[in-house]
């Protein structure tokens, strides 16, 4: 089988009831606590309106869901079922981070790491711009992309083992880089899966975008944003874990 052959993104879609699995809400805890803290510092106290756009699954917004007033958009109707149970007091809608427009705004614009589904840099310019549309003057934009091309060192293998749900799941994870001329890479996951006596084997595939941190600061920057870097140290993590951030002017 050519890696071509196997159909994208099934994580969002019909594997989506292993995302609790796959990726469990409780290891998103160390890392939405920083967001609060960039939130807290722009914003100071109160439930002020916040507004994700990806939320995927919502596991790192379940951490800052009780603080915030959210509304929660997403490309997959799976995913956001996933997080209407897991934030029930949340709005969600349905929409393309690219091209949405909601006819309000927040006081914030959050993307996790659903930015990192952005392949071009005119993708990047029109899903800044999305945000500066929903963002009050002075209001904040956070993101936080899985990776950056200064820092990625292809191809890299993971592998990860979680249960939950009556559900054991072993997931190795191929990223390389096909091309390095372009701005694209491409992740393999190969997913071993028991419940109960069943046991299957399932693979996926994703493509994501790879960017210099020029090319982020120059596209937040170009859609009327103060851009600023926040890096963390998490846990485990060998590379620092950075926020990107824009003060609309």
């Amino acid at each position: 089988m050519n890696a071509e052959d196997i159909p994208l993104n099934r994580l969002y879609d019909d594997l989506a009831w292993l995302w609790p699995v796959f990726s469990p809400p409780e290891e998103y805890a160390e890392e939405a606590a920083h967001w609060r803290t960039v939130l807290r510092e722009a914003l100071g106290p109160g439930r002020h309106p916040v507004l994700e756009l990806g939320v995927g699954g919502g596991h790192n917004l379940s951490h800052l869901a009780p603080d915030f007033e959210v509304v929660a958009v997403d490309l997959s109707a799976r995913m956001l079922e996933n997080s209407r149970r897991l934030n029930p007091g949340v709005e969600h809608r349905l929409g393309d981070m690219r091209t949405l427009r909601l006819g309000r705004t927040f006081r914030a614009v959050l993307i996790h790491d659903a930015v990192s589904h952005l392949l071009s840099e005119a993708e990047l310019a029109a899903t800044f711009a999305t945000a500066a549309a929903h963002l009050d003057p002075g209001g904040l934009f956070v993101c936080s992309p899985d990776a950056f091309r200064e820092t990625f060192r292809p191809p890299t293998l993971e592998h990860t083992l979680h249960s939950g749900a009556g559900i054991e799941l072993a997931t190795f994870e191929f990223a390389h880089d096909p091309d390095p001329a372009d701005t694209r890479i491409e992740t393999l996951f190969t997913h071993i899966i028991r419940r109960g006596v069943e046991r299957r084997i399932e693979l996926d595939r994703m493509v994501t975008g790879l960017f210099t941190k020029a090319a982020w600061a120059r596209g937040i920057e170009a859609a009327g944003f103060d851009f600023a870097e926040r890096a963390f140290r998490l846990e485990g993590m060998e590379q620092p874990y950075v926020l990107l951030t824009g003060r609309r002017r």
